[in-house]
């Protein structure tokens, strides 16, 4: 399947600005290989190429394109993907829809039958994969295109019916053929009964696997269907010739056996093993589930004239006035208005206590209201909630394939082609040498080793992990973003720590005072000065005195680098630094002053408040460490993971904090691009580093880390360049994730070990290898409950991490 013919492709550019950036593409492409001629338009804002070969071309150009530091218009989508049956399909579906031209990448999960598909919509077009998908014998979900308006989940459990009946009438028409087989093969016509009974089973519920073979052979490929029609149409045909023709083997003084009980048998087991799997297969999406069932059906909003009016989620519109009441899910994201409460958060950060909420509070989607009420206006709706990204983010991840999942995906493409040979080579070998009853028990061997060798518990057995590590990551307040990530948090070695925001709250809180002679009128007048101050470390203090009721300030001076000075009744006030003080001759009594030089040694920032004669309170602030922190980095040393703590602060306030927190490698004053190269030194000892931060400034470490954690809490930015989420921001959550990336892929290793064995061991004895030594055979109908049995052996494997706990 080759392109002859050279072909002109127009690839669209986003962000080729000036004939610079023009000739730096251009000049890139060039040295992409199998290109004829290339030329950038920088007016259509375009690359075009022409090749013969456009699906090898064109996801080198774009990565090149993208390397260069511009952007290719894409769309990347995940399709469900209909009627797979095992790993091959996966990899004949990802083959085929790679093929077209315009397709950037495709990967397909068999656990989750899934296409995630990357392409330029000016080139190839969701229709034109379908129709290619169709062709070997698959099909695609498309909502737009679904003439019967079927959901997924409906056309998933009209599949799950209609197998389990398939199931149900295969072993209905087996247990008496196989009675017959056992006990009963002298009575008369026993054979053409078992013909009789064996018949449906072959060609009715098990005609699919006949039909899919057939449209893989056509395509050149071969699968798990391919295996299973070759078994049971060879064991069903040589059977009825057998029974039609018995004189045939008489002739020869042998018996003509039938094994019309051995190609229903296993087409029946397979169907049980595959209504097994199906089942089992939705159980490990059971966190997606969950948080979709977060979400409630319907909201009480207000109109413009203040009525109440409850309306489906999907008509909420950004702006509009949402009612909680006590018990309520909040629907969508947004901003408390009116009234307070406390809100179950537990979904997004795992912890179990009820949150405060109040006016300008934020409220998310999918979290549990308690006793109060309030209103708020919704700002995110649909999929901008902080919930749909959940989703979102899990479902791509669970779908996305470990680096261990490629070399599984290699070995099941060729997996079946060397199956098939074994199977013929068997027969041969028999025919040879296992004189007179040889060409019988070739037959029964190429039919046993065909059975037993299907490969779905090889496909099965990283992404069934892979799946539910994801979801159990997402039920920690965890979000794993890839597969790769959730594979490599095992092996980090070093982790770089942010301080503000990852190791502190990130707000300056007032942590200390020293009044000389405390009251609330003082008070007052502070938090009254405070409110109107623009200084940024004024929140702090009125956050500090919240509670204390405020005066009115007749006049404020704003005082630059030092502080300011107001006025309340006659009396003048100076809140500020040292410094001001001194320059108006205030007295400092001695016992404010001693407090003050400890706090500033301890790396704490110092705010004094003075009237118009002496100091009266001098207040200590700083970016408080985490209640969790110092628990959390003791943890990951213990790991014998080197822990680094990178900061913007200066030197003092760094050594304080690495002081406290018990980190021995600390910066200070470091630049964004001080921490990206700090990783790349890292790196270049050798270390799988992991980096943790939560501002636009660690983004680009987090890009050059190993595996990137952002805190939830924490920028947008740094949330979309990292590949795992804290969403509580507790830096326990990382040791955690180490730990579940631990077991994951040891389940990973478990399930691939089991995989390998099973087909190891069993292939030999299916082909008779036994015999010489023993003269012990194995059925056909065994075997096919085996391979049956592997399939659920490691998915119940995978299944076992649902218990994973820290």
């Amino acid at each position: 399947m080759k392109t002859e013919t050279r072909k002109q492709i127009y690839i669209p550019l986003e962000n080729v600005e000036s004939e610079h950036c023009a000739l730096i593409v251009d000049k890139g492409i060039q040295s992409v290989k199998n290109i004829t001629s290339h030329t950038v338009e920088l007016n259509n804002n375009r690359a075009v190429i022409e090749t013969d070969k456009p699906e090898e071309v064109i996801p080198n150009v774009v990565k090149t394109i993208r390397d260069l530091g511009y952007e290719v218009t894409t769309i990347k989508k995940t399709i469900p993907v209909l009627q797979m049956t095992c790993a091959s399909c996966a990899i004949s579906t990802e083959s085929i829809v790679k093929f077209l031209p315009g397709i950037v990448s495709s990967q397909v999960n068999y656990a989750t039958a899934t296409l995630t598909v990357e392409y330029i919509p000016s080139l190839v077009t969701v229709n034109q994969m379908r129709q290619a998908v169709q062709s070997i014998g698959y099909d695609l979900f498309i909502e737009e295109g679904n003439e019967n308006s079927e959901t997924l989940e409906e056309l998933h459990q009209k599949k799950y019916n209609l197998l389990k009946k398939k199931t149900i009438g295969a072993v209905f028409l087996t247990l008496p053929l196989v009675f017959i087989a056992m006990f009963f093969m002298d009575i008369p016509y026993a054979n053409y009964i078992m013909w009789v009974l064996s018949t449906p089973v072959i060609l009715g519920f098990g005609k699919d696997f006949f039909i899919n073979a057939w449209k893989q052979t056509k395509h050149g490929s071969a699968n798990m269907d391919t295996l299973v029609a070759l078994s049971t149409g060879v064991a069903y045909i040589f059977s009825v010739f057998n029974t039609l023709f018995p004189d045939y083997w008489h002739s020869k003084g042998l018996h003509a056996h039938v094994y019309f009980e051995s190609a229903t048998v296993v087409i029946a087991f397979i169907l049980l093993g595959k209504l097994l799997e199906e089942n089992a297969k939705g159980n490990t999406s059971s966190a997606i589930k969950k948080l979709i069932g977060l979400q409630p059906k319907t909201v009480n909003i207000l109109d413009t004239e203040q009525n109440q009016i409850a309306l489906p989620i999907e008509q909420v519109e950004v702006g509009m006035t949402i009612i909680v009441k006590p018990g309520d899910k909040v629907a969508v994201d947004g901003i408390v208005t009116q009234g307070s409460s406390f809100v179950d958060e537990s979904m997004l950060s795992g912890e179990p206590l009820a949150v405060k909420k109040e006016v300008n509070d934020k409220v998310f989607s999918g979290t549990i209201n308690q006793k109060g009420s309030f209103q708020f206006k919704a700002e995110k709706i649909g999929s901008d909630t902080m919930l749909a990204q959940i989703i979102k983010m899990v479902q791509e991840a669970q779908g996305s394939k470990a680096p261990v999942q490629k070399l599984v995906d290699k070995i099941a493409g060729i997996f079946v082609p060397i199956v098939i040979g074994i199977a013929i080579l068997s027969l041969i070998s028999w025919v040879i040498l296992g004189g007179e009853n040889g060409f019988t028990q070739g037959i029964l061997a190429l039919v046993t080793v065909l059975v037993i060798a299907c490969p779905c518990a090889l496909g099965l057995a990283t992404p069934t992990a892979i799946m539910v590590g994801v979801g159990k990551g997402a039920e920690q307040g965890i979000l794993i973003k890839d597969a790769e990530s959730l594979e490599l948090a095992k092996k980090v070695d070093a982790i770089i720590l942010d301080k503000t925001g990852t190791i502190t709250y990130g707000k300056p809180t007032v942590t200390n005072s020293k009044w000389l002679d405390e009251n609330d009128i003082l008070k007052q007048i502070l938090l009254s000065i405070e409110k109107q101050s623009e200084h940024p470390l004024a929140e702090a203090v009125v956050n500090y005195l919240k509670d204390i009721n405020t005066v009115h300030i007749h006049h404020i001076e704003s005082l630059t680098g030092k502080g300011v000075r107001a006025n309340y009744k006659d009396i003048n006030y100076l809140v500020g630094n040292q410094k001001l003080l001194t320059e108006n001759q205030i007295l400092i009594d001695n016992s404010l002053k001693e407090q003050a030089d400890k706090w500033l040694h301890e790396a704490k920032t110092v705010i004094w408040f003075a009237d118009d004669k002496k100091a009266l309170v001098v207040l200590a602030i700083a970016d408080e460490i985490k209640e969790t922190s110092i628990e959390a980095i003791k943890e990951l040393q213990k790991m014998g993971i080197e822990v680094h703590m990178l900061t913007g602060d200066n030197y003092n306030t760094a050594k304080a904090i690495a002081e406290k927190t018990g980190i021995s490698s600390f910066k200070g004053e470091v630049l964004p691009k001080d921490k990206a190269d700090f990783v790349k030194e890292l790196q270049a000892k050798g270390k799988i580093v992991a980096m943790v931060g939560d501002g636009i400034n660690d983004s680009t470490a987090l890009a050059q880390a190993n595996v990137s954690i952002a805190m939830g809490k924490g920028s947008d930015i740094a949330i979309d360049v990292a590949k795992m989420t804290i969403i509580s921001s507790d830096l326990m959550k990382i040791s955690t994730a180490i730990k579940l990336s631990k077991s994951t892929v040891n389940t990973i290793k478990q399930n691939l070990f089991w995989a390998f064995i099973y087909n190891v061991v069993g292939i030999p004895i299916a082909a008779g290898i036994l015999y010489p030594i023993n003269g012990f055979l194995l059925n056909p109908m065994i075997a096919g409950a085996a391979m049956a049995l592997s399939s659920i052996s490691v998915v119940g494997n995978s299944l076992r991490l649902k218990y994973f706990n820290n």
